[in-house]
């Protein structure tokens, strides 16, 4: 296997590795994100953001979960791409090609990123839920609110997320039955109509400094709710972002992407064939 060049980046702590893979065919499978992902004997992240060429927008975007499996999207990751290439052409918009379609992304006047995330979707089928249900208010104990934002949702919308021990309280609610796929848990405080505190459980187990998705979830669901009003100042364990929302089309994310540092990496995983 030929070297991977890769970029450790973070946004407010929510770290990836980008992978960039255009112009070369070299397919990541399971066991190359696996190995990329161990934080004692690979890189370590959140998450692995894999760069290739597209026909349909600057490049294609794909995710993978530091366990080897796929993941539908990352906001975080994405901010971090379209950093990465805007800063390489010098534009100031770029498009890139995910899973949930084209998303429009830009850099801002503070010279953060701001990035469509696609639509949210809240029916139950689509989350997805063992069974039919409002989403809007889950008939589990503090009667969460649901959506999918590529990958599933779950936000309890609490007094104070501070006073709740999210390492013990994250895991179940994470493998509730009533979540096939398991969920992403939010734990949400309303600070004010445009300002929430968010703490968060991962999907898979962690409890990250922050992340795009599960922003964007939280503050739709607290729309939804009719508890804020777009924009919403989303403040995470690593640092705030921003997200809009209309109540019917995409939903956009904003905040700061940084590079940690970048190197090459050998692989010992076997290329699929």
């Amino acid at each position: 296997m030929k070297p991977l060049s890769f970029r450790k980046m973070h946004a407010n702590g929510d770290d990836f590795v980008l992978l960039d893979l255009r112009g070369r065919h070299q397919p990541i499978n399971s066991e190359i994100a696996r190995q990329l992902g161990d934080r004692h004997r690979g890189i370590g992240f959140n998450q692995l953001a894999v760069l290739s060429d597209s026909v349909e927008a600057d490049a294609r975007l794909t995710f993978w979960n530091a366990d080897g499996t796929p993941l539908s999207t990352c906001g975080s990751a994405t901010r971090g791409a379209a950093d990465l290439l805007m800063r390489e052409t010098g534009a100031t918009s770029i498009e890139l090609h995910t899973e949930r379609g084209l998303q429009h992304c830009e850099r801002l006047a503070d010279y953060s990123v701001s990035v469509e995330m696609g639509v949210p979707l809240f029916d139950w089928q689509d989350v997805p839920l063992a069974a039919e249900h409002d989403t809007l208010e889950l008939p589990i104990d503090g009667a969460p609110a649901a959506c999918s934002m590529g990958n599933p949702h779950c936000s309890f919308f609490v007094t104070e997320v501070e006073q709740i021990d999210l390492a013990r309280f994250g895991p179940p609610m994470e493998q509730h039955p009533l979540f096939p796929q398991k969920t992403n848990v939010h734990l949400v405080q309303v600070i004010d109509r445009q300002t929430i505190r968010l703490r968060i459980w991962e999907r898979n187990g962690a409890i990250p400094l922050g992340s795009g998705s599960c922003s964007c979830a939280a503050a739709v669901n607290g729309i939804r709710r009719g508890l804020l009003d777009s924009p919403v100042k989303v403040l995470c364990d690593g640092g705030p972002v921003s997200v809009t929302w209309d109540g019917q089309g995409k939903v956009r994310l904003a905040g700061p992407v940084e590079s940690v540092f970048f190197g090459t990496l050998l692989l010992n995983a076997r290329e699929p064939a």
